[in-house]
């Protein structure tokens, strides 16, 4: 595959904050601890100005499913642009900085509505409660995504969350140039919500998706079946499917030979991105013409590394390290 850039994504652009709480502050936020939260601007905006009031600490992250794996993939050594869009806020420059600083290419256009945000509370027995605003990010349109970026693109890497909404439209207009151009299609399936709102829609694209990614629970929910026989289901649509199973490890299908990897031993911090990174290790290994088996263990190597740290966090890993153990 000779074209100059090894991955393009589209995805959600969601800023990362990160905070460390006791749950009382949740009760005063009106935020039900362990669950995920949308949350609308002004709801968003009151809860900022809490968070502000109680002078807590505050860790800042560019995030989003197709972003953390772009992420991954340029630390390894790919070539990658990020698609998407960001408020014409402080905010907003932030991520299109931190992006660029970790060799992503940025594609992110601005939008007046603010910034998409996950500000994620974290209590003391590391239990994860979410209030996310979407923001800016739900308006991209056809008009942000370049025909010539997806055709100078070895893969095109989609997430399911972007097949829902005013979205759906740019994921499929995407595809569509992806295959005028013999770009290769991955797809993130993301959240069991997602296929349960949109399985019908799903079924009609899998037939143009490449590589499919997705865990136990959303081939569950896709198919009604159980890991082995889930992939092979999914096999009937995908030429290359990627199962995540967790500290199980991971099941591959690809060219109708399912492999098996390995799960490395961790102990695990946060499984925040966890798959998104395995999707950069995998992602990286096959556009460098590495086999199967090695592209998957790759990815669950480094998946393994990334749940050892808060939040989506690359700064502490040392990727050649990761290659020469893989190799």
């Amino acid at each position: 595959m000779s074209k100059p850039t090894d991955v393009m994504a589209l995805g959600n652009i969601i800023l990362d904050f990160l905070i460390e709480v006791d749950e009382n502050k949740l009760l005063e936020m009106d935020l039900k601890k362990g669950e995920m939260h949308l949350v609308d601007e002004q709801q968003a905006h009151n809860i900022l100005k809490k968070i502000e009031e109680h002078q807590l600490k505050i860790e800042l992250c560019p995030g989003g499913s197709a972003a953390n794996t772009l992420r991954g993939l340029a630390l390894l050594g790919a070539t990658v642009i990020l698609c998407g869009k960001v408020g014409q806020d402080k905010h907003g420059q932030f991520y299109v900085e931190e992006i660029k600083k970790q060799k992503v290419q940025s594609k992110l256009s601005n939008h007046h509505l603010p910034t998409g945000k996950a500000i994620t509370f974290i209590t003391p027995d590391s239990e994860r409660t979410f209030s996310v605003h979407l923001g800016a990010s739900l308006e991209l349109v056809k008009e942000d995504v370049l025909e010539e970026d997806i055709a100078r693109s070895k893969i095109l890497h989609l997430e399911g969350y972007q097949l829902e909404g005013k979205t759906r439209d740019v994921v499929l207009h995407s595809i569509h140039l992806a295959k005028k151009h013999g770009t290769l299609v991955s797809l993130d399936l993301a959240d069991p919500g997602v296929i349960r709102r949109n399985r019908e829609h799903l079924l009609e694209i899998l037939n143009k998706v490449d590589f499919l990614f997705l865990n136990e629970k959303e081939a569950l929910e896709f198919t009604g079946l159980e890991e082995q026989e889930a992939l092979l289901e999914l096999g009937q649509y995908v030429p290359t499917v990627i199962l995540k199973l967790g500290v199980k490890g991971s099941l591959i299908l690809h060219e109708e030979v399912i492999h098996f990897i390995e799960p490395f031993p961790v102990k695990a911090l946060d499984t925040t991105g966890a798959g998104d990174t395995y999707a950069a290790g995998f992602l990286y290994g096959f556009t460098n013409s590495w086999p199967i088996e090695k592209a998957g263990k790759l990815g669950s190597l480094f998946a393994s590394k990334i749940v050892e740290t808060k939040g989506v966090n690359f700064s502490e890993i040392d990727v050649e390290i990761i290659k020469k153990q893989v190799s």
